[in-house]
């Protein structure tokens, strides 16, 4: 049975979206995990992979057009599936959802489809009993009974080898589906899960390397004429948004970092053991920031036009580079979080961030921006205004120089901080203050304590 494609809806807040791109032509063959499409948002543009295999029967949709969420964007089909197509949609925009009665995609996961193994065996009723209170997909399990029957066994053997394995459920399904041993299978996903790559590196080897090479092929020296569109044509919006829609002013100021260079290392050496560990400046200046930004309220503000909204919650956009440009994912309450739990988050948000895997709602609410370019040669810039926000900081390297104190030179580790702040909405003694608390801070990283 064909399968609408519709536009997703990639976060609370998406209303409509742009297709920039399709990976396949009409009539091509794709299986389940390809990427069909991309959508572009204002704020982020994401892949969409195939639901099921089959063949790309239609585009309804074209590049560059705007859709509804729920709008259908083209058609799959199961190979010499008889389907009549849409005349005409593929020249306009399609503007609005799918009209109710329309032929929604067939569900795998009903009473029916429970009861039949991925070799077409029947299944037990206390197998399926069992495969429902322990999360078991029936799909996944080989059958010993008659007939190649799923009996209660079965989904208990399958439990237990997944219950010893992390792995996502799609990768798992791919996985049963090819007939690969789980134990095999390297997991490079969050704490060793094993996620779709994985699979696909083991079935599809030529892919990767080809991945590889386009990737190496990314990274040389682009030249010639280069379209602006997708993410970098977002940057450029937003940025001439931002220069013209506020009066902009920065402030720069160095931090002592010696005491938490020397925090940073005793965690580091705490937990050797840990290969997982990851503790870096950027999370203890998170942290800070968020301090900070209690104790001077007006900093952690934003401007719709017409209304300040000063923020009694830290709302964190942590800026994180690509290779084709620059995404500001949100760290949401960061001030209720410890140091170590921050270090977790923003890792989480940069791995989705670098796997094009953010949503509307991670790139949104933000309330303040820290943009570090400490692994440069940089020790002061002018960091750009998120529109809307009044505070961005810009974060320089950590170097080590002569500095004097109480009449003695001492060598210490001293970092370049620049805050630029929206004058229109805050003047600029109270901006020095809130630097100055924050240069406190990090000089001295037990106040973040209290």
């Amino acid at each position: 049975m064909s399968i609408e494609l519709a536009m997703p809806k990639l976060g609370l807040t998406m209303k409509t979206g742009k297709v920039s791109k399709w990976f396949v032509a009409e009539g091509a063959a794709v299986k389940q995990g390809d990427d069909l499409f991309e959508v572009e948002t204002d704020k982020i543009t994401n892949k969409v992979e195939s639901p099921a295999d089959g063949v790309l029967f239609q585009i309804l949709v074209q590049p560059k057009q705007e859709v509804a969420v729920g709008a259908v964007l083209g058609i799959l089909a199961e190979p010499g599936e008889n389907v009549a197509r849409v005349e005409g949609a593929s020249d306009s925009p399609a503007s609005a959802p799918a009209e109710a009665g329309a032929p929604k995609p067939e569900k795998t996961n009903g009473p029916a489809a429970a009861q039949t193994s991925s070799t077409g065996g029947a299944s037990s009723p206390a197998a399926r009993r069992l495969a429902r209170e322990l999360g078991i997909d029936l799909g996944c399990v080989t059958g010993t009974g008659p007939n190649g029957r799923i009996i209660e066994r079965d989904v208990q053997a399958r439990h237990e080898i997944v219950g010893k394995i992390k792995i996502t459920p799609l990768a798992a399904v791919i996985a049963a589906k090819a007939g690969l041993d789980l134990s095999t299978l390297t997991g490079t996903g969050e704490g060793g899960k094993i996620v779709r790559e994985d699979v696909d590196r083991v079935l599809h080897p030529e892919k990767f390397v080809a991945a590889a090479t386009a990737a190496a092929a990314a990274s040389a020296p682009q030249t010639g004429p280069v379209p602006m569109e997708g993410m970098r044509k977002a940057i450029a919006d937003n940025m001439m948004a931002s220069l013209q829609n506020a009066a902009q002013l920065t402030l720069v100021s160095e931090a002592d970092m010696t005491p938490c260079v020397n925090l940073i290392n005793d965690f580091k050496a705490r937990n050797k053991r840990d290969k997982n560990f990851r503790l870096s400046m950027n999370d203890v200046l998170i942290l800070a920031v968020s301090k900070a930004l209690q104790k001077h309220p007006r900093m952690n503000a934003t401007f719709d036009g017409e209304i300040i909204t000063r923020h009694a919650e830290v709302h964190m956009g942590v800026a994180v580079a690509l290779p084709e440009g620059l995404v500001v994912p949100v760290l949401h309450n960061a001030h209720a979080m410890g140091l170590l739990e921050i270090a977790k988050e923003v890792r989480l948000l940069a791995g989705r961030a670098r796997k094009n895997e953010l949503t509307p709602d991670d790139m949104s609410g933000g309330t303040f921006t820290i943009t570090n370019m400490a692994h440069s040669v940089v020790d002061f810039f002018t960091p750009i205004l998120k529109p809307g926000e009044a505070g961005i900081l810009g974060v320089g390297r950590v170097v080590e120089k002569p500095v004097i104190r109480n009449g003695s030179m001492a060598a210490r580790s001293m970092m370049g901080l620049s805050l630029t702040f929206d004058h229109r909405l805050e003047d600029g003694a109270p901006a020095a203050e809130f630097l100055k608390t924050l240069v406190e801070y990090l000089a001295d990283p037990a106040l973040l304590l209290f």
